[in-house]
């Protein structure tokens, strides 16, 4: 019998997530979202929605009493209410997965705990903690926010003595932790899956290159060495195996100077750098995270074409009502958001540049990508 799917998160997430439910009539009847968002993309895309904050208690009780099974795109739900809710309604990841990742000094610390690669890290309570504290890790180091950060915008990069207070002021009393500074040459990720009975599986390792911590670009596969990309599934693999919650999850990760790899952090949901899945795979993220929280076999995982997925991005320079974009090109996928206004650094589309030959170089391929995203660039509807 059909189910009725709850997602915390309305937004580009959400809506790819309604649009693979909409594909599976026979294991899904309807969607709900919650998300602040009045007419959020996943509304826009068939989603029924209660408008209201992530982590509002009674919001979040009305989304279970209407489901059947519930999810999230983004992890700022109220994990102590959700827990509260696991006997009436059936949530995948589980909110215990959940309030490990959260919280990143909690999921560092518990992939720690549990032998995974991380970098040097520390609590910071005080002043004083953070000066002392910067004297052993060296400079620079990254002061970053606990909860609730995203797009790198939970971070202040501390270079010297001069911006302790600076970070400290910007972070305004909320918890933080201190991460000693990771010279990487590369960052990837892995897109992971565990279903319900606990099958594991990832696609593979891609490349992501950040803009104004933004990703800007993701690379499949990534232009690693067959060792460094077997031992990013690995740990991605360890990672899935002691989390144990069910669904999509992307472990973002730094490979070293030396070829080492370190885990960066972890989203226990769909990820942006797995939206080249949406072309270059026999399975999209999407499709793969639905398996995975209704207790399906999970979907293959093999790369079919080399992608290169670029977002697209508000333009710093206004806010508002934009103008239609389009493509005709034949093998760039262009995916936009249905976001109403266009914000600075706002995430409006993507789109994936697919060869379908599989005979060009990544090099080109990233040039083109280039070309393209000027193309793109939003306009004002009044401009």
């Amino acid at each position: 019998m059909a189910i009725i799917l709850g997602i915390i998160g309305g937004g580009q997430l959400g809506m790819m997530l309604t649009e693979a439910a909409k594909n599976i009539p026979e294991k899904i009847s309807k969607v709900i979202v919650l998300d602040p968002t009045e007419n959020c993309p996943a509304s826009i895309a068939g989603a029924e929605q209660i408008i209201a904050d992530f982590k509002d208690e009674n919001a979040i009780k009305e989304l279970a009493e209407k489901s059947d099974v519930l999810t999230y795109e983004i992890e700022s739900g109220n994990s102590d209410v959700l827990k509260s809710l696991e006997s009436k309604v059936i949530i995948n990841p589980s909110p215990d997965t959940l309030k490990v990742i959260q919280d990143k000094y909690t999921q560092k610390s518990f992939l720690r705990q549990n032998e995974l690669p991380v970098g040097d890290f520390i609590k910071i309570e005080s002043k004083e903690d953070l000066v002392h504290n910067l004297e052993k890790f060296g400079f620079p180091a990254l002061l970053k926010i606990r909860r609730d950060a995203y797009d790198g915008r939970g971070n202040f990069k501390i270079n010297n003595k001069n911006e302790i207070q600076n970070a400290i002021s910007y972070f305004d009393g909320k918890p933080t932790y201190l991460e000693k500074f990771v010279d990487y040459k590369m960052e990837v990720s892995v897109i992971a899956a565990r279903n319900t009975h606990g099958e594991i599986k990832t696609f593979p390792v891609v490349e992501n290159i950040h803009e104004d911590n933004i990703l800007k670009m993701t690379i499949a596969p990534a232009r690693v060495s067959e060792k460094i990309s077997q031992k990013a599934s690995e740990i991605a693999i360890k990672t899935m195996d002691v989390l144990k919650g069910a669904g999509v999850f992307g472990i973002e990760m730094f490979v070293t100077k030396d070829d080492s790899i370190l885990i960066n952090e972890i989203a226990p949901r769909v990820h942006n750098s797995g939206h080249h899945t949406l072309q270059s795979s026999k399975t999209s993220q999407f499709e793969q995270h639905l398996k995975a929280i209704l207790g399906s076999e999970l979907g293959d995982t093999d790369l079919i074409y080399q992608t290169v997925m670029c977002n697209i991005l508000g333009p710093k320079n206004f806010q508002g009502e934009y103008k239609p974009v389009k493509i005709s090109q034949k093998n760039i996928f262009l995916k936009m958001y249905n976001k109403l206004e266009s914000k600075p650094q706002r995430k409006m589309g993507h789109f994936n540049m697919v060869d379908f030959q599989n005979n060009e170089t990544i090099t080109n391929m990233i040039e083109k990508v280039e070309e393209i995203s000027e193309e793109l660039t939003l306009q004002p509807i009044d401009g």
